[in-house]
């Protein structure tokens, strides 16, 4: 994994041939933009820059690098948020959306981010920012630690079923129309979607965000 962490910290040098890490990596990440992780292999990444699958190995030394270095590279920079006007909730708002974002430009993220694996400078500095954004409210360290993965794993869910295509309580969609032909079976289906609420698009993101920074105030507030 040593290239993983020397990507940001060290300059890479010019190779003597027109292919490097970044070049490997960036033909990887436009691979899985455009058809999904399923489609990124080290011979479709080498047939696609014009090179063998051998050639390859001498930047990286196998596909679980390659993709630890592709979540690295999409994640991008983590977010600054010393720079948001108003409180940790703002903030926390901020580093939901850009999250969101960088989900939404990269839909194979959700999937490749789970499970044990060492995480790159890029992405644990995602999780530094949101811990920050909590600095001074009183919550221990541990605590803002957890209040950051709930943060990502809540993103990380709704985006999840977004990606999938479940936005089914759309109250334009299909599902909802086939609920309310059938009110006498769900009732309480039927009323949601016939009423004024506007459609859960977002697979009630911004609902679930708005109750967990509710809690996360609560808290603030106890230990004030």
């Amino acid at each position: 994994m040593k290239a993983l962490w020397d990507l940001r910290d060290q300059p890479e040098k010019k190779p003597r041939m027109p292919l490097s890490v970044s070049a490997i990596v960036d033909a990887a990440i436009a691979i899985a933009d455009a058809e999904g992780i399923e489609a990124v292999s080290m011979q479709r990444v080498a047939a696609d820059l014009g090179f063998t699958k051998m050639s390859l190995y001498r930047y990286v030394s196998n596909k679980s690098e390659l993709l630890s270095i592709m979540i690295d590279t999409a994640v991008g920079e983590p977010p600054d948020l010393s720079k948001v006007p108003g409180g940790w909730r703002a903030k926390l708002q901020e580093f939901v959306r850009q999250l969101t974002e960088v989900w939404r430009q990269h839909p194979w993220l959700p999937a490749v981010t789970v499970g044990a694996r060492v995480m790159g400078p890029r992405e644990a500095g995602w999780t530094e920012s949101a811990m920050a954004a909590l600095a001074g409210t009183g919550l221990t360290g541990d605590e803002r630690m957890a209040a950051a993965f709930l943060l990502v794993g809540h993103v990380r869910t709704t985006q999840s079923m977004i990606t999938a295509g479940t936005q089914a309580w759309s109250g334009g969609s299909e599902m909802a129309e086939l609920i309310r032909s059938r009110a006498d079976l769900f009732p309480e289906l039927s009323q949601a979607l016939s009423g004024p609420t506007p459609a859960l698009d977002d697979n009630a993101r911004a609902f679930g965000l708005d109750r967990l920074l509710d809690g996360l105030a609560t808290l603030i507030q106890e230990r004030s």
